[in-house]
């Protein structure tokens, strides 16, 4: 990479830290992906042209990568060829006319309820640490955040009373989650081991603490959800797993795209609307409901709720 390229990345890199507030590992990301362009190309940046960029994504897909890394890449490379052209110094954007390849959505997935309510079920209620396992849980499912956003949560970005809480997300920008009856509950049952947490160390103002009273990370939100779900008996679950949990559970209950929007922080509702595409058997207990000529008689469905329990 010659000191050109390498300041052209490094100009585009600070305008997107500037304009869009993108996280420092999305950046790393970013840098990553245009050094391993810029290392495939012959010639400087500013000089690339459509056959360059062709080729560098025949080589992509030849080395074997996914169709949505090699799109992740292409992104990428747009963006810097863009900003080139934006900037003047570049005449021509060699990406405009080259088409990446279709990037498959996959359904995320989701536990059912009953999985869900295995693994909040599974922190030792009589343990402190388990006290504020069964808070991390609840507070993860009840908002459907991202766990960077969960464990950054301040004890003052929390109200209780008003069961809310306020966000801080992607590109800085910040929303008030709703808690429910179940996260308010278990929060409130962890304060008081919160401050067992902290001892006679100063307080960091995190939510979310270790066992050594020092803000959880999101390694360790990680790996206690993991825990919880060995113990109840489910495998590949993750924060985010909570996290699709949460909005499909919303959908096929009914809530409309726009709140799961604004509760998720999407900044397009193109991304939430992968949560319209429900489960077969969810889709066939609608229509039998909901459809005149399904054979069935029409029943009022209310999917998701827990029986004998107040709303979360």
């Amino acid at each position: 990479m010659t000191e050109a390229s390498s300041t052209a990345i490094d100009e585009y890199l600070a305008a997107l830290a500037v304009e869009r507030g993108l996280a420092p590992a999305t950046l790393a990301a970013y840098r990553r992906d245009l050094s391993d362009y810029l290392a495939a190309l012959g010639c400087e940046v500013v000089d690339a042209t459509e056959d360059d960029v062709v080729a560098y994504l025949t080589r992509l897909a030849e080395r074997g990568l996914a169709r949505s890394t090699i799109a992740r890449k292409l992104a990428a490379v747009r963006g810097l060829h863009r900003f080139l052209v934006v900037e003047g110094l570049a005449a021509e954007d060699p990406t405009l006319l080259v088409r990446g390849p279709r990037r498959s959505t996959p359904l995320p997935k989701a536990l059912t309820v009953e999985e869900v309510e295995r693994l909040l079920a599974s922190p030792d209620p009589d343990d402190p640490l388990g006290i504020r396992d069964r808070a991390l849980l609840e507070f993860l499912y009840a908002t459907g955040t991202r766990v960077a956003e969960a464990v950054a949560l301040d004890l003052d970005d929390v109200d209780l009373d008003a069961a809310t809480a306020l966000v801080t997300g992607k590109g800085s920008k910040q929303r008030l989650v709703l808690l429910g009856s179940f996260a308010v509950a278990a929060i409130e049952r962890y304060l008081p081991v919160r401050l067992e947490l902290v001892g006679g160390r100063g307080d960091p103002g995190r939510l979310f603490l270790n066992a050594r009273g020092r803000p959880l990370t999101r390694q360790g939100a990680w790996l206690v959800v993991r825990r919880h779900a060995r113990r109840a008996g489910l495998t590949d679950v993750s924060p985010h797993v909570l996290r699709h949990s949460a909005a499909t559970h919303m959908v096929e209950g009914g809530a409309d795209l726009r709140t799961v929007q604004e509760m998720l922080g999407h900044a397009s509702i193109s991304t939430t609307q992968v949560y319209t595409r429900v489960s077969p058997a969810h889709l066939l207990e609608v229509y039998r409901t909901a459809h005149p000529r399904s054979g069935h008689t029409p029943t009022r469905s209310v999917p998701c709720t827990r029986p004998s329990t107040p709303p979360r």
